[in-house]
């Protein structure tokens, strides 16, 4: 699929999503404002944004905190969208799989608790067409999601995810 890019303000577009999908969730948004318009795709953003969320909030039953969003950028001008929960995590040798298509670290999951595990081999794709990464760690409780990709990487003309 092409990507298509356009200046975007994504602290804007992370609330917009937010209230529209999950007003009552209770998720904790920090996102720098200083960030400015930055060339994404915004459709494709959006589907990384649902995906990690969804995630956050079905892994998060019964944790401590919700899960916390986070947009900034680095010190090596990547931009960097975290989402993380503070639920039970998965085991390491789980990591490293997480983002391989229809792999789940829970076999038992049927489809209406967990869907295909493609969540988040979709995330990395989004990522991957942005020029960037994704990447899974522990969070302790719980685990983090970063896809990050500098930012002045989105070119204006269309390229292929």
């Amino acid at each position: 699929m092409a990507l298509h890019t356009e200046a975007v303000n994504l602290p804007t577009l992370v609330r917009e999503l937010v209230a529209a999908q999950w007003p009552d969730a209770g998720l904790e948004l920090q996102l720098d404002e200083r960030l400015g318009p930055v060339r994404v795709d915004p459709m494709r953003v959006r589907l990384l944004l649902r995906n990690l969320i969804d995630n956050a909030l079905r892994h998060s039953v019964g944790a401590p905190a919700p899960p916390v969003v986070s947009l900034s950028s680095n010190a090596e001008r990547q931009l960097q969208l975290s989402v993380r929960d503070f639920g039970a995590g998965v085991a390491e040798e789980h990591l490293a799989h997480l983002t391989e298509p229809f792999y789940r670290a829970d076999s038992a999951r049927q489809r209406s608790t967990g869907g295909f595990g493609l969540g988040l081999y979709l995330c990395e794709l989004v990522a991957q067409a942005h020029g960037g990464t994704l990447r899974i760690g522990h969070a302790e409780p719980g685990l983090e999601v970063t896809a990050s990709w500098p930012i002045a990487a989105a070119s204006p003309t269309p390229s292929r995810a």
